[in-house]
């Protein structure tokens, strides 16, 4: 009788403590992340998406704005401070427009626990025809969360990386367009002056602080 109480007491501790855990890590994913959508949110926790499974969740638009996804152009998103994503780890956002596929827009990480993304919202229906039945379920946006691994991602901000490859493209056709007032044809080569880079830039220089909206010109 007394083994039987030992092991019925065992028993009870072993099912409170997994019991204990399994709420401690349910609480630890509801504290995962955030988001707020800048002039148009309050923040909005975990809760306000639909959980797919363990490590995605995605938000349909329609239940926030309607038809009007296309006007939300940015995303704060943030890391909460009870949960600590593994440094290996990122929690990526994509956005998704009606009958089109998700499109990566960037992710924070522990080192980044915050960001706030433009939202390019691809064209509807690039996915192919829309085959809408009679009791078929309209197509909505959607943005998409997922804890993935951050060797995988491209970027963490792919909007601002192409701001950035638009404004080396900006600053490489103005240099381009001076050089060509200078330059010579050697065969397949152009010849410049070697102090072209030089005088380029004092150009610049001078020419910016003559107009200040010339180098709004830049702007992306």
């Amino acid at each position: 009788m007394k083994e039987f109480f030992t092991v019925r007491v065992i028993t009870e501790c072993s099912v409170k403590k997994l019991n204990s855990d399994r709420r401690e890590q349910k609480q630890e994913i509801l504290n995962m992340f955030g988001v707020v959508f800048p002039n148009r949110s309050f923040p909005m926790d975990i809760s306000t998406f639909a959980q797919i499974d363990t490590f995605h969740w995605v938000l349909d638009m329609n239940t926030f704005v309607g038809e009007a996804y296309d006007q939300v152009r940015d995303l704060c998103i943030f890391l909460l401070n009870g949960f600590t994503l593994p440094p290996e780890k990122a929690l990526a956002v994509y956005i998704q427009s009606p009958g089109s596929p998700f499109v990566f827009c960037g992710a924070v990480t522990v080192a980044r626990p915050s960001a706030v993304l433009t939202l390019s919202w691809p064209e509807p229906g690039a996915a192919g025809p829309l085959q809408l039945t009679a009791d078929a379920q309209p197509l909505s946006a959607k943005i998409g969360v997922s804890v993935e691994d951050l060797a995988s991602l491209p970027s963490l901000d792919v909007a601002a990386e192409k701001r950035i490859e638009g404004l080396a493209m900006k600053v490489g056709e103005n240099l381009f367009n001076f050089m060509q007032s200078f330059c010579g044809v050697d065969g397949s080569k152009l010849v410049v002056p070697m102090d072209i880079l030089d005088r380029w830039f004092k150009k610049f220089q001078e020419r910016a602080k003559r107009d200040p909206e010339y180098l709004k010109g830049f702007a992306l």
